[in-house]
């Protein structure tokens, strides 16, 4: 039978022989308008998911759409994919720049957790990385050098983690990725046949050969996400919907929160009961936060043990 002490302990356990991170008092910084990770992996990732957004409007808007002589065909489908990619990249936008859920660092003080008025003989834990005191569900990003609230996974592409504050945005990401691919996999197959039927040079702008490898490319790219994001978002709603992040599932951790249904679950995440606004990434995500995230920093000196439990009341 497994210790209930390791289900609140996080990977991020340092070896024995290494050097511990040393803490410093809590920082009190004003509070930033946008967050945003400086990881260069992170960046250089970001960057190319939205060139490849831009290299696919643009084989579908100038090889397939413009040259089509089908006026209505070109204007449904053209408002249609940018629509899509519009809010694909918003969706992104909002996703790489929300904070997800960091627990303020430098909170690991006596008068912090005196203001938590905890009962006696409870017992809570600091991260030794970023010297906060971790909420339940949370776990320490090393690419983001703080602690996370139900963090499910740090995800390159968006040079974020995806946690409590942002997990909406991701889910609308994948969504949209998902579907503009689609979609525009279905119009290359309908201008490969129209092509065919049709001379090439008459088809297209561009020269045969051109059209053919632009044609190629977008099929291989839309195929790819098609693929990826299909799973990802089919990943994050069943990870909304039992009420386990994908770190919980992988640690294969005992759940020690009362799990709430996949209605709750669902509305929690997406803000609210179900409306258009699930489907729009400029509504907030959550409709309720924790009161424990509004808590300010209490100055003090940073307590030194990583488990820290609530001594009993003398009588």
């Amino acid at each position: 039978m497994r210790s209930p002490v390791p289900r609140f302990r996080d990977v991020e356990r340092q070896a024995s022989g290494l050097q511990s991170t040393q803490c410093l008092p809590p920082c009190h910084e004003r509070p930033k308008n946008m967050w945003f990770i400086r990881d260069a992996c992170g960046i250089i990732c970001a960057i190319i998911t939205w060139l490849l957004v831009f290299f696919a409007e643009f084989v579908v808007l100038f090889v397939m759409l413009i040259p089509s002589k089908n006026l209505t065909y070109s204007l449904v489908n053209g408002t249609l994919f940018n629509s899509l990619a519009f809010l694909a990249l918003a969706s992104h936008f909002r996703a790489m720049c929300t904070d997800p859920g960091a627990v303020p660092k430098g909170n690991a003080t006596k008068e912090y957790i005196e203001s938590l008025q905890l009962k006696p003989g409870q017992v809570v834990y600091k991260c030794p990385k970023c010297c906060s005191i971790k909420p339940d569900r949370a776990h320490h990003c090393s690419v983001c050098k703080r602690c996370i609230r139900k963090m499910d996974h740090h995800c390159p592409w968006v040079n974020n983690c995806v946690g409590e504050n942002n997990q909406k945005y991701f889910v609308l990401f994948t969504m949209y990725i998902c579907l503009i691919s689609l979609h525009s996999l279905v119009m290359v197959v309908f201008h490969f046949l129209n092509c065919f039927e049709d001379d090439w040079a008459k088809c297209s702008s561009f020269s045969p050969p051109a059209t053919v490898i632009l044609l190629i490319l977008l099929c291989f790219e839309a195929l790819l996400f098609l693929i990826f994001t299909s799973v990802m978002f089919g990943t994050q709603v069943h990870s909304i919907c039992t009420d386990e992040t994908g770190i919980e599932r992988l640690k294969r951790e005992d759940p020690t929160w009362q799990k709430t249904t996949s209605c709750e679950a669902m509305k929690s995440a997406f803000g609210g009961g179900f409306s258009l606004a699930w489907l729009s990434p400029f509504t907030d995500c959550t409709c309720q936060k924790d009161a424990s995230t509004h808590v300010p920093v209490f100055q003090g000196e940073i307590i030194e043990e990583d488990v820290i439990e609530i001594p009993l009341e003398s009588h």
